[in-house]
């Protein structure tokens, strides 16, 4: 399996909150992303050249629906901050088990495969991206205004930092993704942006 950063996920209680966070320490507005039904979220977007930024937050005019959040959310607490990467692949259905089943989703023009684990967890506690399939969609990357805002490198720090960088970088090639032994799982990631040299 072949992996290729796709986006990172700034997580949040609420959108308002996250966003007005990220637009604070970027200095770019970001734009309305729209629902995920099926998981009770929503989002606002900023274009970063090849991939993107979320900003996620649980929807509080969502419907009820059943089984957890994804990306953790139901228990995320706190300020809003990086909580989460995500990475594309071709050949989703051969995601390890830890990855959680594909799931298929539809919004607007998007339609796409993400792996979730059945209680809405990370893999590996962030360790381990998780995986995202377009198929023949457009990466919404090619969609999103010019932010002249860009990914410097994304930090993984990790208990198991050196098993994961072994386990994920043969699947993975960008120089931008590095893994460090730390006490607890933790994700930092520095930006270049027209005002500077940004990390979150």
């Amino acid at each position: 399996m072949k992996l290729r950063l796709d986006h990172l996920a700034i997580c949040a209680t609420d959108l308002v909150s996250g966003t007005t966070w990220v637009e604070g320490e970027l200095g770019q507005r970001l734009i309305q992303g729209g629902k995920h039904v099926r998981f009770g979220t929503h989002n606002t977007l900023l274009g970063l050249g090849d991939i993107y930024l979320e900003v996620i937050a649980p929807d509080p005019d969502a419907a009820p629906f059943q089984g957890p959040r994804w990306f953790d959310l139901d228990r995320f607490t706190g300020a809003p901050r990086l909580g989460n990467w995500i990475c594309a692949t071709d050949d989703i259905a051969q995601a390890p088990d830890k990855a959680g089943k594909p799931i298929a989703l539809t919004r607007d023009d998007l339609a796409w495969q993400i792996a979730v684990p059945k209680d809405g967890s990370l893999p590996d506690a962030g360790g381990f991206p998780t995986l995202i399939a377009w198929g023949d969609c457009p990466h919404p990357a090619t969609g999103l205004p010019e932010s002249g805002v860009r990914l410097h490198d994304l930090e993984v720090h990790h208990p198991q930092a050196a098993a994961l960088a072994v386990e994920v970088g043969a699947m993975l090639d960008d120089a931008r993704v590095s893994f460090h032994a730390a006490p607890r799982p933790a994700l930092h990631a520095t930006f270049e942006t027209p005002k500077g040299r940004v990390r979150l």
